[in-house]
């Protein structure tokens, strides 16, 4: 595979309305990089960037995996020395509960009182999402809470922003942070260094839970798991079985209508309900170990 900022392919997909959340999370989970764009007359329009290895029929199958039908689309080359930075638009810092989040196309770090992470510009455009913020803003509830973590587990890490985050916010404690995406993992290892956690934070390729470092360390004060509906659902036990007895969960990556069901398996886990959070149609949650 070349490198992915050398050249890589655009696909286009218009739409009469706002984008659907379920078409929402396949291009998150499909594409390298998702813009959301407007058109002259108004219309909102999807553009997903995928890497050199781009196979339409890919595409097809993996919406069909997602139970969604993919509106009309365009599929064009682009060649550029850096299409990231060239083409995909950039995220403005924000400050969410403790943290003040901002890429690294920024000249500096922006003026705040808050805990500042910064995220790789080419890989940032999952760390403004509604799941992500509510994510750090539960993290920074637990912290205020006066909640003290030695020992934290991300599945599902992506960029590691939560990583960080929450190496910010507890310096001495050990995280392991773990995907399944071999470029996530090196962007994980990048952000980190990037951010001097890198002593805190383990990055790992690999299946969540079925890790033997993963088992080894637990069981963990936090996990952090921002993914999607069914397979957290799928991992709930395993969330139960590696968190201490009192230890918390943040889980996001569902929407409201996800929220009863998700909910329910994890407390069939063992898992207590302790906190929800909104975000436009999005939801995150706190789970307590009982």
């Amino acid at each position: 595979m070349e490198n992915i900022s050398s050249a890589c392919w655009l696909i286009k997909f218009l739409f009469d309305d706002e984008v659907p959340e379920d078409l929402s999370a396949f291009f998150d989970e499909y594409f390298d990089v998702v813009a959301i764009n407007y058109t002259d007359d108004g219309k909102e329009e999807a553009v997903g960037y995928k890497s050199l290895e781009f196979d339409e029929k890919d595409m097809l199958n993996t919406a069909a995996s997602f139970g969604v039908k993919l509106p009309k689309y365009k599929i064009e080359f682009l060649e550029s020395k850096n299409w990231l930075s060239e083409n995909v638009i950039k995220f403005s810092p924000y400050e969410i509960g403790n943290f003040c989040v901002f890429g690294s196309h920024e000249k500096s770090a922006p003026e705040s009182d808050k805990l500042p992470v910064m995220v790789y510009a080419a890989t940032a455009f999952g760390s403004e999402h509604q799941t992500t913020k509510m994510c750090l803003q539960a993290i920074s509830d637990i912290a205020n809470n006066d909640y003290d973590c030695k020992k934290i587990l991300d599945i599902g890490t992506g960029s590691g922003i939560l990583s960080i985050a929450a190496a910010k916010q507890w310096p001495d404690a050990e995280i392991m942070a773990v995907d399944i995406d071999e470029e996530s993992v090196a962007v994980c290892k990048k952000n980190s260094a990037d951010n001097d956690t890198d002593k805190n934070i383990k990055c790992f390729l690999g299946d969540g839970y079925k890790l033997p470092e993963i088992s080894a360390l637990a069981p963990y004060d936090l996990i952090l798991t921002n993914i999607f509906a069914r397979p957290l659902i799928a991992m709930s036990s395993d969330m139960a079985k590696k968190l201490k007895k009192g230890g918390f969960g943040i889980i996001s990556g569902f929407i409201d209508e996800q929220l009863e069901w998700v909910v329910s398996e994890h407390e069939k886990a063992g898992l207590k309900l302790k906190k929800v959070y909104e975000n436009e149609n999005w939801r995150a949650v706190i789970l307590e170990k009982i």
